[in-house]
């Protein structure tokens, strides 16, 4: 692929992907040793937040035209693009292998990995429809940082507090805006688009799974609004320590 004389191998992308992947582990590694009363997956949030950051800031610089952010559709990915894409799906395998050596294979999520990397893989082997590709990495990750930092807080004993509430209604409306709100239009342009089938069947795959997320988001949020309700006034809870 060309542009601007710029020209993008095979074998390029695969050594940004292996990079990628040994990047990540790294980061894993030097975290593990860097907090050792830190849990195993205290660490790979760390890194997960480090990719969602990277990755919505590599796919903001890849936008060619603001006023049409999501334009061309089905057509040729720019190096720019590749190379956010290559980012994620390292990543994405990393992330893989990781929640695989801690026992932490459930189904959803072995879904979406499973949709991520044959999906940006066949994207980046096609080295097309990078725009549609790009657009979906940012409304993905744009909420991956407070999915992690509410996990996060709890390790550190922060529990069934204001600020616990306020980061679990904050990536909620980040969730529900970004993957059901923009994520159906994005799925919409993409399989109406001239793009691959695998490609159109990837993006379907992963608004499923973020259909499936938002409903369990939404028992999450309803739980802990009622919750919060259900806990007595300060001054209630002192008169009843002391009755």
């Amino acid at each position: 692929m060309e542009e601007s004389g710029v020209v993008v191998s095979g074998g390029t992308v695969a050594s940004w992907v292996a990079s990628g992947v040994v990047l990540w582990s790294t980061a894993f590694v030097l975290l593990r040793a860097l907090f050792p009363k830190r849990s195993y997956d205290f660490c790979n949030r760390a890194v997960s937040t480090m990719h969602a950051v990277t990755a919505v800031c590599l796919a903001c610089l890849s936008v060619a035209d603001w006023s049409c952010p999501v334009c061309p559709l089905a057509a040729a990915s720019s190096p720019s693009q590749m190379k956010a894409l290559a980012v994620t799906l390292s990543y994405m395998v990393y992330d893989a292998a990781c929640c695989h050596l801690n026992g932490d294979v459930r189904l959803d999520n072995t879904v979406h990995h499973l949709v991520s990397i044959v999906g940006i893989g066949a994207g980046l082997a096609y080295q097309r429809c990078g725009t549609e590709m790009v657009a979906s990495q940012f409304v993905t990750e744009i909420s991956s940082p407070l999915l992690h930092l509410r996990e996060m807080l709890k390790e550190f004993g922060v529990r069934d507090t204001g600020l616990n509430l306020l980061v679990d209604v904050l990536f909620a409306l980040t969730f529900s805006v970004a993957r059901m709100g923009f994520g159906p239009y994005l799925t919409y342009s993409t399989v109406t688009a001239d793009n691959p089938i695998l490609i159109k069947a990837m993006a379907t795959g992963l608004q499923l799974v973020s259909a499936y997320w938002f409903l369990r988001i939404l028992r999450m949020v309803r739980y802990k609004l009622g919750k919060n309700k259900k806990k007595p006034p300060p001054s209630a809870a002192g008169k009843l320590a002391t009755d």
